[in-house]
């Protein structure tokens, strides 16, 4: 019975993780963002061509959207199959079923997941996010940064081997994301959030 619930709720959390919400939120706004900015569906292209209000709503349903799953599903399955569900939550918002199977970059959606699985790893690593972003005023190199240390920072606080593969393979899918990204930052050519 527990397998059969767990198939369903990876389902459904791979379902809520696709809903593409800086796109429905673009389209409010008579804007669509793949097609604005970097063309990605995420908070940060929200933000350059909606606004920040609107850049900080997508943000937190994003985050939302990889909390809520995992949070609840740790009072139902053991590790194991929790971390099937944080990592499927990061699958749907990268690779979204709504968009032919793309999608964001994953760096919000995986923030809630972070924080549904141990909030001390989330506040460490949003705090070096913080860090790397005030200093250099790259997101997409604080964002790849913080994923790469994601992993051994929960493995330390929690040491479930579970929770450091979900983290580790969690980080890797932002990274790929973000490929483009670091093909720009060293050719000098990516944008700054804000500038030095």
């Amino acid at each position: 019975m527990e397998v059969n619930s767990f198939f369903i709720y990876v389902i459904a959390t791979y379902l809520i993780g696709s809903i593409p919400f800086g796109l429905i939120i673009g389209k409010l706004f008579g804007k669509d963002v793949r097609k604005e900015g970097s063309g990605n569906i995420g908070a940060t292209n929200v933000t350059r061509v909606i606004g920040k209000k609107a850049g900080i709503f997508v943000l937190l349903l994003d985050a939302i959207k990889g909390f809520f799953p995992v949070y609840v599903a740790k009072y139902y399955f053991p590790s194991k199959y929790i971390s099937i569900i944080a990592l499927t939550a990061v699958i749907g918002h990268c690779f979204s079923i709504y968009l032919k199977f793309k999608g964001g970059k994953g760096v919000a959606t995986a923030f809630g997941v972070l924080l549904a699985l141990s909030s001390k790893t989330a506040l460490i690593v949003l705090t070096f996010w913080l860090g790397v972003f005030l200093t250099t005023g790259y997101v997409s190199l604080a964002s790849v940064l913080s994923a790469g240390i994601s992993w051994s920072v929960i493995h330390v606080l929690l040491d479930d081997i579970n929770y450091t593969f979900a983290s580790f393979f969690i980080a890797i899918i932002i990274i790929f994301k973000h490929k483009s990204n670091l093909d720009r930052f060293l050719e000098g050519k990516e944008n700054r959030f804000i500038h030095k």
